[in-house]
């Protein structure tokens, strides 16, 4: 398994200065390239390599010739993901326009997409081009004054990743910063696979629910994220210099703050599921062009459509697949449909079965517990029916209540009533 240790370089000011003129140059090819590629529509790599290598190379003499290759290399990546995301925007379009039509309003103003343009793009090392020593912790990477040697520190946290084999390495700069993001592969755990299956339901309220009984998440959670856009609406309404001044400290918080946050429920997610078990998500990759949110009141209407859009639920899935990789655990994925409608003790399926936001009624059978509980042990029997080899992908949703799933549940799961 891999994992990305993030070097702090400790470099002296002529070492800065070079190093600064080596990203900068970098860049300056990632955006030739990005810019040809994107404007010929040509997404492939050797041919960007065959129009711009010799051109590029007469250019920035001193810019070694395996950090060219590797900005090409980039850029290629980034006009693929461009043309990719422009044909689906340009085929969306005539949809927004006849939607809108059809409720009576304005048509949406078409936004083109335009060609990738980094101001800093970070250098991506290969063996041939950096080493690491862990003994004397330092670095040497190829320059645009040839090989510099620059000493670093790692955070603690990632003092057991020491020592393992070096992969590759992105030399970044960010406000003033330069860091090395080291990739160490590490090998895999020796530890044997257990039959216990653990759903995972996330959700806005609360950010995850374990199926064996767990409620995850901080209340002060949500209200730091309000707090913080509150400020920035003010200051942005402002308009001072002091206010810009502000805003600027500011740049990042929230990312910063969710990341944190995705961490600690990620860790909690792992501890919480047995050594070798399966944790299940709800595959959530289009719900927010599927998902209708928007009922209610007004205020909390605004609210809820801020933090539905701004949801990291990709994050936290990153996060806990390699924190369970560490721990001989395996992070899969279901289809959510209909895992909140459906009850997890009869299969009975309705709409009107989720009373309210935490609140689960069977219409059928009268079994009553908490929503979310409820959707994650259906997350859970999802999994093991689609492993039994039952079809899960009707429009009645999963129903829990088949021999083969019910010879499966495992002992001692039973949901408790909700209070």
């Amino acid at each position: 398994m891999d994992r990305t240790i993030i070097a702090q370089l400790h470099p002296t000011p002529e070492q800065v200065k070079v190093l600064r003129r080596t990203i900068e140059e970098h860049t300056a090819c990632f955006n030739t390239v990005a810019g040809l590629g994107f404007t010929s529509r040509c997404s492939n790599g050797v041919e960007l390599h065959k129009a711009t290598y010799y051109d590029l190379r007469k250019q920035y003499p001193d810019l070694p010739a395996q950090l060219v290759c590797a900005a090409r290399v980039k850029a290629t990546e980034a006009v693929k993901s461009a043309l990719t995301w422009q044909k689906k925007h340009e085929a969306s379009y005539p949809k927004q326009v006849a939607k809108a039509k059809k409720q009576g309003k304005e048509p949406p103003k078409f936004k083109p997409v335009r060609a990738p343009r980094s101001e800093v793009c970070p250098i991506r090392y290969d063996a041939r081009s950096y080493w690491v020593k862990w003994e004397s912790m330092t670095a040497s990477v190829a320059t645009v004054a040839g090989r510099v040697q620059v000493g670093f520190t790692i955070p603690e946290y990632a003092r057991d990743s020491i020592g393992g084999k070096v992969c590759s390495a992105d030399l970044c700069y960010r406000k003033g910063q330069l860091t090395l993001h080291i990739v160490v592969s590490l090998p895999e755990p020796t530890m044997e696979r257990s039959n216990e299956v653990i759903g995972v339901d996330l959700g806005l309220n609360r950010p995850a629910v374990l199926s064996n009984h767990h409620f995850l998440g901080e209340r002060r959670w949500k209200e730091q994220e309000r707090r913080l856009f509150r400020i920035r609406r003010k200051l942005q309404k402002k308009g001072t210099r002091s206010a810009k001044r502000h805003l600027k400290k500011l740049s990042g918080q929230l990312f910063r703050q969710r990341k944190d946050h995705d961490h600690v429920l990620s860790k909690r997610i792992v501890q919480l599921a047995p050594q070798g078990s399966t944790l299940v998500f709800e595959n959530l990759t289009n719900i927010r062009t599927t998902s209708k949110i928007g009922r209610g009141k007004k205020h909390k209407t605004v609210d809820t459509k801020r933090r539905f859009h701004s949801w990291s639920f990709a994050q936290l899935h990153r996060f806990t697949t390699y924190k369970a990789a560490a721990r001989g655990s395996v992070v899969t994925k279901v289809d959510p449909r209909h895992t909140s409608q459906t009850c997890s003790r009869c299969g009975y399926q309705h709409r009107y079965n989720r009373r309210s936001q935490s609140l689960f009624l069977c219409r059928q059978c009268g079994y009553c517990l908490n929503a979310d509980l409820n959707a994650a042990q259906n997350i859970r029997e999802k999994h093991i029916a689609s492993l039994a080899g039952v079809d899960t992908s009707s429009s009645a949703g999963v129903s829990v209540n088949t021999p083969i799933v019910s010879t499966l549940r495992s002992e001692g799961q039973a949901p408790i009533p909700f209070k």
